[in-house]
């Protein structure tokens, strides 16, 4: 069963935002990406992770597949 991502508007310092797009940047991950694993880093420390929570979705560009003949 999958279920569809949720979309969160969020309203942020721009100092803030910059300084996140670069740390994101250097993790080679999207802001959007970087932000949920902070949260899900966040809420694991927490003790407050959803057992059922899924797993981050895979980014970026599929494998390529093994064409050998």
């Amino acid at each position: 069963m999958s279920q569809e991502r949720k979309q969160v508007l969020l309203r942020i310092d721009p100092q803030v935002h910059d300084a996140l797009a670069r740390w994101a940047n250097d993790e080679f991950r999207s802001v959007n990406a970087h932000v949920e694993m902070l949260l899900r880093q966040a809420l694991t420390d927490a003790g407050r992770m959803p057992r059922r929570a899924g797993p981050l979705p895979r980014r970026g560009r599929p494998p390529v597949a093994d064409h050998r003949d």
